[in-house]
């Protein structure tokens, strides 16, 4: 499906809610790869978003996330710190459907705005993600959607990787460096929970230093937790991001995991191969482009400055000599096997690809807030 323009999102919301007399919309920062999103204003004030899909299976995430929040009761909603979205009405087009969602209080900031709520939003962010993650698995379990054991998630990786690594489109070194990362069984010793599966800036709602929502629940499910704190990596205040992760362990039933943000960054990172691998899928070469230079830039990243570790030992370097172009693997009793690899220099430890990530946004946080919309007449 092409770009909607917010004129001709609204004129759809008008047609999943009955009655809906809209005076204003604006987009709305979203995947701009699946969804058109926007933020609309009726003639009593109220607010309210639209997002549509731009294909099938972002029409089936959107009809998931219905399912997940029918799982959230009152009850639940209830022992919540924040504010879940509430679906107003849907509107079939062909195989796609477009979900209406009464509004929720408060608006995302931008990466870089979010570490001037100090302190204060550092605890509340990190109290915001503990009580994702220490919800009642039975949510998941109960509606059908994915649940993994470490293990279980640690071979989906491996098996996306090896999906990525067809592609040809990875640099070598980071295949080694995510591989080595992926084989490092002590990494992934982690108590499966809850996870929101697309958290990250957008998605936050925030007045000053509170978060009054989260809304995107098109992904959840049991597995990794520290796929809910990658978009953390990006932040570059490192003592901001520090409060957040120290408020969530404090907030956490479950026991201290040590690993937890080196996974977070590798969870960073391999978003982008992730990308890739979706815009091969898509034949978007755009998409595509973008992917591969995020990847370089990634790669030099790491070899210039090295970056955040994400194995508990380092990767190991090539080999030289006849032997040139593999790696060696030390195995449980301390012999090495010689793996081939494409031969290019290795990174070391990671820089995080979260500054790279794929810009999926199709308005600023700004443009979003609805006291500044200039008011469109709608069309019957």
């Amino acid at each position: 499906m092409r770009r909607l323009t917010a004129l001709e999102l609204a004129a759809i919301a008008s047609a999943a809610v009955p009655g809906l007399e809209l005076t204003g919309c604006a987009l709305e920062p979203d995947d701009a790869a699946d969804f058109n999103s926007a933020l609309l204003v009726d003639a009593e004030s109220r607010r309210w978003r639209v997002r549509s899909p731009r294909h099938a299976e972002a029409s089936t995430r959107l009809e998931t996330e219905l399912a997940v929040l029918r799982a959230f009761t009152p009850g639940i909603r209830a022992e919540l710190p924040f504010l879940l979205p509430t679906v107003a009405g849907t509107v079939r087009q062909g195989a796609l459907t477009t979900f209406v969602y009464s509004h929720l209080a408060g608006k995302s900031r931008t990466i870089d705005a979010i570490p001037a709520g100090g302190a204060r939003l550092a605890k509340e962010l990190g109290a915001t993600i503990a009580a994702i993650h220490d919800m009642p698995v039975d949510i998941v379990t109960g509606a059908d959607l994915p649940s993994y054991t470490a293990n279980e998630f640690r071979q989906r990786k491996l098996t996306e990787l090896d999906q990525a690594a067809t592609t040809g489109k990875i640099p070598a070194a980071l295949l080694r460096r995510w591989e080595h990362a992926l084989e490092d069984v002590a990494l992934w010793r982690f108590n499966a929970s809850v996870v929101h599966g697309d958290l990250h800036e957008d998605n936050i709602l925030l007045e000053d230093t509170r978060v009054t929502a989260v809304i995107g629940w098109t992904d959840l499910h049991v597995g990794d937790p520290a796929d809910d704190l990658a978009w953390l990596v990006a932040i570059h205040d490192q003592a901001f991001v520090n409060d957040v992760v120290a408020a969530y362990r404090e907030a956490r039933t479950d026991a201290t995991d040590p690993h937890l943000m080196r996974r977070a960054a590798l969870s960073a990172e391999f978003a982008l191969a992730q990308w890739l691998v979706k815009g091969v899928a898509a034949g978007d070469r755009q998409m595509v482009a973008d992917a591969e230079a995020m990847l370089r830039t990634l790669e030099a990243d790491i070899a210039t400055h090295g970056g955040r570790p994400i194995s508990t030992e380092p990767v190991p370097a090539p080999v030289a000599g006849p032997d040139a172009g593999r790696t060696e693997q030390p195995d449980d009793d301390g012999k090495v096997t010689v793996t081939p690899i494409d031969a290019e220099p290795a990174g070391n430890a990671a820089d995080t690809a979260a500054t790279a990530a794929p810009d999926a946004v199709t308005a600023t946080a700004e443009e979003t807030d609805t006291t500044t919309l200039k008011v469109i007449p709608l069309e019957d």
